[in-house]
């Protein structure tokens, strides 16, 4: 494990190098981690920081602590998957295709009714805008089409209104920076269609909910069946 951690927050740098190798499985489930003082020790950091940098695995599912027997690693299924850090530890550590299937399944019964309920309310659209204006600018200019096609979909949840769909966003931001990547190599391009996401801007831009919820579904849907048919080939 590396014993450094950034001049920045120390305290998130400490939560990122130990969360990723947990990840990594660098740590066996079941046992325990290096006491506070051996943490504290190993990456120069005060125990008040070691401290808080356990609290905030312990609320990611990562690990437990137990009195007399110290701060246990919790198995993969104890893991939060919501919570974006955790998530993007596990696409770090391999293209793992089912779980790119099973995420793509949860936008498949989440985003189409965030677009539909956006459209419904006639939501404030303009993240949504400024998401396909970066996506054209992207294309025509160079630059993050990636970062663009992802904040579009978080920025839908948001639009929803719905605060359940506003704290998926995070995480749907961070899987999708994976998932597009893959059907993006399946589909022989390197940016995603334009037109599509234009056209479901305009479809929850006009307040037309039945159009929203098809398009968004259609295009999830789309790239389900991709990494279905040819996801394996990408998994390495």
């Amino acid at each position: 494990m590396v014993s450094r951690v950034s001049t920045g927050n120390v305290t998130r740098s400490l939560v990122e190098d130990i969360g990723g190798a947990i990840v990594r499985g660098d740590f066996t489930i079941g046992t325990s981690l290096p006491t506070e003082a051996e943490l504290s020790e190993q990456y120069n950091v005060s125990r008040t920081v070691t401290r808080e940098a356990i609290k905030m695995l312990t609320a990611k599912g990562l690990v437990l602590s137990w009195p007399r027997r110290g701060t246990i690693v919790q198995k993969e299924s104890s893991w939060n998957l919501l919570d974006a850090d955790v998530l993007a530890w596990l696409l770090d550590r391999n293209v793992s295709i089912p779980l790119v299937k099973d995420f793509l399944r949860m936008r498949l019964a989440i985003e189409p009714a965030a677009a539909e309920t956006a459209a419904s309310i006639n939501a404030d659209v303009s993240e949504i805008e400024a998401a396909v204006d970066q996506m054209k600018r992207a294309a025509e200019h160079g630059g993050d089409a990636l970062s663009a096609d992802s904040q579009f979909h978080a920025a839908i949840l948001r639009a929803s209104g719905n605060p359940f769909f506003a704290q998926m966003a995070p995480m749907v931001d961070t899987a999708l920076r994976m998932t597009i990547r893959i059907t993006n190599r399946i589909k022989g391009v390197k940016f995603a269609s334009i037109q599509e996401h234009v056209d479901l801007l305009d479809a929850i831009r006009s307040g037309d909910p039945e159009t929203s919820r098809e398009l968004s579904h259609s295009h999830v849907e789309r790239a389900l069946d991709l990494v279905v048919k040819h996801g394996a080939k990408f998994a390495q």
